[in-house]
């Protein structure tokens, strides 16, 4: 079950992604967190976040929408007071990493290396903020030099998460490989909207979200997106967008995927990440695959 990307080593390959597990332990009365491949943590940043004022929450069919805005306590705290945390439990992590410029990212990069942080997700793609982000993750020249600087900065895996609300998801991956990552996380959330009228009294209320759609009804287009990027690259890809079943992961795989986060499902079933890889194991163990590496491959192989 075990697996590598680079230097960087998991129990499992599944991830609870970033947003949907805290920072570190924030889920043990539910799960053996230590038991899950890493988890990624909150978007960080160079200072702290206060995030997004108003609703930040609104509920779907089949998903949801968040415009959380990247609250989080800044990565002098996260070093201070959560690596300790994750260090006593033997939670293995990834730093999920923000910024507003490219400097931003370069010198949490640095930071995170002094810290011995082993594995580094950058965020390029978070909707929900008003600089940054999203901004570097549409074009691939600046994502390049964003990773570029970074990968200059950073000795440990590093991994790129990517948005999918772009023209050319080829372009921006053929330009993180270039710039020297480990890996690809995809996708992050969807632009959504969500409305709701109410009708009271003989009035009308509106309730309106703008920002990130997750959950079961974007799977389709994160197997899309998957298959784009293996297409155009040979990077390890971490896919993630609706997983919320074992047969989620075999269509994840044969999309071109080598490891997966689950994300939204977490909400709703808080020991998400420890049940499947207990089921994918199971299912390895019945069926005689002595390796994750076994299973893909003969996935991969299927016309």
């Amino acid at each position: 079950m075990g697996i590598k990307i680079a230097d960087f080593e998991m129990k499992t390959p599944i991830i609870a992604a970033s947003g949907t597990f805290g920072y570190a332990d924030e889920y043990e009365d539910f799960c053996d967190v230590s038991q899950i491949g890493a988890i990624a943590t909150k978007g960080i940043t160079l200072e702290p976040r206060l995030g997004n004022e108003g609703d930040r929450i609104f509920e779907t069919d089949c998903g949801m929408i968040n415009r959380i805005g990247l609250e989080n306590i800044g990565i002098e705290r996260f070093i201070e007071e959560k690596i300790p945390i994750l260090k006593k439990k033997n939670i293995t992590y990834i730093l999920n990493a923000a910024g507003s410029t490219i400097e931003d990212y370069a010198q949490l990069a640095s930071i995170a290396n002094k810290a011995g942080i082993e594995a580094i997700e950058l965020n390029v793609s978070c909707p929900n903020v008003k600089s940054g982000c999203l901004e570097f993750g549409v074009d691939s020249n600046s994502l390049y030099e964003l990773v570029l600087k970074v990968r200059k900065n950073y000795d440990g895996c590093l991994i790129v998460k990517l948005t999918p609300n772009v023209t050319s998801i080829e372009s921006l991956a053929l330009a993180v490989e270039k710039a020297g990552a480990d890996a690809i996380s995809a996708i992050n959330t969807l632009k959504g909207l969500g409305i709701k009228i109410d009708y009271i009294n003989g009035k009308f209320y509106k309730k309106e979200v703008q920002g990130g759609l997750s959950g079961k009804c974007i799977k389709p287009v994160a197997l899309a997106m998957v298959k784009r990027i293996r297409s155009a690259v040979k990077l390890p890809i971490i896919g993630m967008g609706g997983i919320s079943r074992l047969s989620d992961l075999f269509e994840f795989i044969s999309a071109g995927a080598d490891a997966f986060e689950v994300g939204t499902h977490n909400f709703t079933q808080c020991d998400a990440c420890v049940s499947l890889a207990l089921e994918l194991e199971e299912f390895m163990r019945e069926n005689k695959f002595s390796t994750f590496e076994d299973l893909k491959t003969v996935i991969k192989e299927i016309n």
